[in-house]
């Protein structure tokens, strides 16, 4: 059996130093927000992510940045609507609410941008953590569930997309540059590391837009599949009509909120532009997090797709999705047609109901807030490009750790 390694080596804070003659444990007040964002990290296994440091005690190497401080700093900079790793790394210089957590750690921006995009799967099992404590203290049921989305704006530009003839041309001239440099290197190792790399990237990027392609010429008419165009920066980044009725590069974050505390539960990232077809694959992922179908489910009028609606019901789901007006406006929209089965016969007369539409009234007081707390945080566009899904569940993380102290508060305030 081999011996086990040592721990590793890391640079963590020490709020016991003294910064500018004052302890740095002084900065801030007892109750401050950064406080209760590293008690939250405090307590997690971080395991996934010491496990592959290399640099270990008794051993060469530098001490990597402690995964606990680079938690703390994204969860409080998006708390406080902070998107940037510039920006993040100079407050932590420069602002005493982002010095106290660093605990005289110095930080750069390349660390923190690689950090927040680079540990997806630790975001998602974060975020499971984050509501199970919830339910431990039975500040959350998931037994009524909310769930809508959000445009966000893509950082790729509408100029940076292209047809096919000009992704290809440009795939051909990116694939010159970058023979071209690396004969320049063969001949002089020293030149021009940084530009074969930045060449390099550019033709993975449009070798991606091409792959995509297939997929947009299939959402077009048959006459209309040669006007299909992708970004040649953000692949995934799809024109969509925006709330002010625009088209923009965009992408649609999905979020599911439990009703009782405005709680985020579910997290997904979409590429289509449309609500049809979204509900289940949500309600699936809830499932696989929690071990638990939340037995009420609450979506708009887009989501109500009669097979999703049986196929919740098949999982003990009861949905509560407005009825589509008809368009003979002398028909009850809540009067179960002939062809209805027992599933969508029920469903469009409970929505007739005074007891439904109380119960529906909970959706908008529930994920449209969730949803503008979000773009409060600067959840408006994204500043990177291709990995904006672990973006959206940092939004998920932080909003649960500032949803966990106001129930706490909550409950005590009944209690006394």
């Amino acid at each position: 059996m081999s011996e086990p390694l040592p721990p590793p080596r890391l640079r963590s804070p020490n709020r016991a130093r003294v910064l500018d003659a004052t302890p740095i444990d002084g900065l801030l007040g007892d109750d401050h927000q950064a406080r209760v964002v590293w008690d939250f990290c405090h307590e997690l296994d971080l395991s996934p992510l010491l496990d592959p440091i290399r640099a270990r005690h008794g051993r060469p190497g530098h001490p990597a940045l402690d995964p606990r401080l680079a938690i703390a700093l994204w969860l409080f900079a998006t708390l406080e609507g902070v998107g940037s790793a510039r920006q993040l790394a100079t407050l932590c210089t420069e602002h005493d609410a982002f010095r106290w957590p660093c605990g005289g750690v110095s930080v750069n921006y390349h660390t923190l941008a690689d950090f927040r995009v680079g540990h997806l799967d630790f975001l998602d099992a974060l975020l499971t953590h984050s509501v199970a404590v919830l339910r431990e203290l039975g500040l959350v049921d998931l037994n009524r569930v909310a769930h809508d989305g959000t445009r966000v704006r893509a950082s790729a530009g509408a100029a940076s997309f292209r047809r096919e003839p000009t992704l290809v041309e440009c795939l051909a001239e990116a694939e010159d540059q970058v023979a071209r440099l690396r004969e320049e290197m063969d001949d002089d190792p020293s030149a021009g590391s940084r530009r074969h790399a930045a060449a390099r990237e550019r033709v993975e990027r449009l070798q991606r837009a091409l792959d995509r392609l297939p997929e947009l010429e299939a959402r077009k008419k048959p006459d209309e599949r040669d006007r299909a165009r992708c970004s040649t920066t953000d692949a995934d980044a799809t024109v969509m009509t925006m709330a002010d009725g625009g088209f923009r590069p965009a992408y649609d974050v999905q979020f599911a909120a439990d009703t009782k505390g405005q709680v985020i539960v579910g997290v997904d990232v979409l590429t289509t532009g449309s609500d049809q077809g979204r509900m289940m694959p949500m309600v699936a992922r809830i499932h696989a997090r929690h071990g638990q179908y939340p037995p009420e489910y609450q979506v708009d009028g887009g989501y109500a797709r009669h097979a999703d609606l049986e196929a919740a019901a098949a999982k003990g789901v009861t949905v509560f999705a407005p009825v589509p007006t008809p368009k003979n406006a002398d028909r009850d929209r809540h009067h179960p047609l002939a062809a209805d089965g027992p599933v969508i016969a029920g469903w469009r007369e409970r929505m007739g109901t005074a007891e439904a539409k109380a119960v529906y009234k909970d959706r908008a007081a529930t994920i449209e807030c969730v949803n503008a707390q979000a773009r409060n945080r600067g959840l408006r566009q994204f500043v990177v490009r291709g990995v904006v899904k672990a973006v959206a569940v940092w939004f998920a993380v932080a909003h649960n750790v500032a949803c966990g102290v106001r129930l706490r508060a909550e409950r005590l305030a009944a209690a006394t």
